[in-house]
């Protein structure tokens, strides 16, 4: 299958940067669009740090999310692969992940399979099982642990 948009979701790290060159790789062999999305929970940031207003950005967790994304986006340009992303601020990674694929028209998501073993996915369910319960588009589960 030939694939237009390919939305990839990651948090930095090391095992869902694998997702993201899973999905880098697939961009390449089809001329797809890749979209790198990083969802985080906005939480509130210590007044206390004595750094001014203006800087707290930097510290935040919407700064860390671009970082992420910059890493995700240079994995990509090595391969000459056109990318774009985005971080989102949401309570729950893997809805963030779902809009962000409705508004970006996306024919696939790839995802890292961490959290999908063991009982943590029963109990507390996992971004990539929510993702394939919900998604309107293929998914692509890649195996970033055993």
């Amino acid at each position: 299958m030939s694939y237009k948009t390919i939305l990839v979701g990651t948090d930095g790290s090391e095992t869902a940067m694998r997702a993201v060159d899973e999905a880098v790789a697939i961009a390449a062999r089809t001329d797809a669009k890749l979209v790198i999305g990083v969802a985080y929970r906005c939480e509130p940031i210590d007044d206390s740090s004595g750094l001014p207003r203006d800087e707290m950005w930097q510290i935040s967790p919407g700064s860390q999310a671009e970082d992420i994304v910059f890493s995700g986006r240079d994995r990509a340009a090595k391969y000459g692969v056109e990318s774009v992303g985005r971080s989102l601020s949401s309570e729950t990674p893997a809805a963030a992940l779902l809009d962000l694929a409705d508004e970006v028209d996306a024919d696939l998501i790839v995802v890292g399979n961490k959290g999908m073993t063991g009982a943590r996915r029963f109990l507390l369910g996992s971004v990539p099982n929510y993702i394939t319960h919900h998604a309107k588009c293929d998914v692509l589960i890649a195996r970033t642990v055993d």
